[in-house]
């Protein structure tokens, strides 16, 4: 059985309990916000935009929210203590996670980019799996989404890695909820849905393999780069607020453009796509590219409480792995 939703993140029908009528209490839900947390991410004019719902009832709301969550400052101590709820996910290498200072993180954003065939789908792959191992054998114990955007996921390629893990393959695969994305509203929507599934579910991963894609078919030339970038950033700030809101490890994978402005002095001049909007918006980047054979170079291009550095892993039938010798 996986784990419960923990307190911080506790729902908003709680808000019964401090005289919000259960009606209000459903139109929230029905706007997809399910958590008291989720709530505080919204500025009440976007609550005054819900159906129903007077400026006065909001007012109302977003007090008894903030009477459950004593939210506003907290000392740096208690804030130490919320970091550890943070769960670190085993990427299934062992010198990838040292370098990743024990694992994917929940409650933040972890970007991989890097070529096609640098084994960013298949670290996804060997996630789906990982994140559901219990917390003593460095999993997530709960459940996985994966938002695909270019048809890459294959649930066959996920038996031999449950199999490695010594895991029951169909109980895996039906700890993953998958969904294929078209157009990037239809991505959008796809997280607005989650919402519903993660307050009900224990859920400690969210895939979009690729995030850019869509917005790159989507629009096109640099007429419409602004209108992108602003599309762009609120999916990533939905995404944020789904890792924080459900202590959910987000993983995203990115493509390269080619960096004409690169200079000279690069061998090969190539660079994350989705600019600094993307940039601000992943706690930790990664940059993957191909090796020897199997081989790939995990390399950390940016994190906030990482040191730079590089490690070699391997990609096997059971997935991600440390390179034998």
């Amino acid at each position: 059985k996986l784990g419960p939703i923990t307190d911080a993140f506790s729902c908003t029908s709680r808000l019964i309990s401090q005289g919000i009528n259960s009606g209000d209490v459903k139109k929230l839900q029905d706007a997809g916000i399910y958590t008291c947390n989720g709530l505080m991410m919204h500025t009440k004019k976007s609550l005054t935009g819900i159906k129903g719902l007077s400026e006065a009832k909001v007012d109302k709301i977003c007090e008894a929210a903030e009477k459950l969550l004593s939210q506003g400052f907290m000392t740096g101590s208690d804030l130490l203590i919320k970091r550890k709820s943070v769960v670190r996910i085993t990427t299934g290498s062992q010198t990838l996670d040292e370098l990743l200072g024990g694992g994917i993180e929940t409650l933040c954003i972890t970007e991989a980019f890097g070529e096609f065939r640098s084994g960013k789908t298949q670290l996804a792959h060997t996630l789906c799996v990982s994140t559901q191992l219990p917390l003593h054998m460095h999993g997530g114990n709960g459940k996985v989404a994966y938002i695909d955007t270019e048809g890459t996921f294959r649930p066959e390629r996920i038996v031999p890695i449950a199999e490695r893990f010594g895991m029951d393959a169909n109980a895996v695969l039906d700890n993953i909820i998958y969904a294929r994305a078209y157009t990037y509203e239809h991505q959008y929507n796809l997280l607005l849905g989650l919402a519903a599934k993660m307050a009900e579910e224990p859920f400690r991963l969210l895939i979009v393999d690729s995030v850019i894609a869509l917005f790159r078919v989507d629009f096109s030339g640099r007429g419409e780069l602004a209108e992108r970038q602003q599309k762009l950033a609120q999916m990533l700030s939905r995404l944020t607020k789904i890792a924080e809101e459900f202590n959910v490890a987000v993983y995203i994978t990115n493509q390269v453009i080619a960096d004409p402005g690169g200079g000279m002095f690069i061998t090969d001049p190539k660079k994350p796509a989705g600019g600094h909007v993307l940039a601000h918006a992943a706690t930790i980047r990664l940059m993957l590219r191909k090796g020897k054979g199997e081989q790939r170079v995990c390399k950390i291009f940016d994190a906030p409480n990482l040191p730079e550095g590089e490690h070699v892993f391997q990609i096997t039938t059971g997935g991600l792995m440390d390179v034998k010798d």
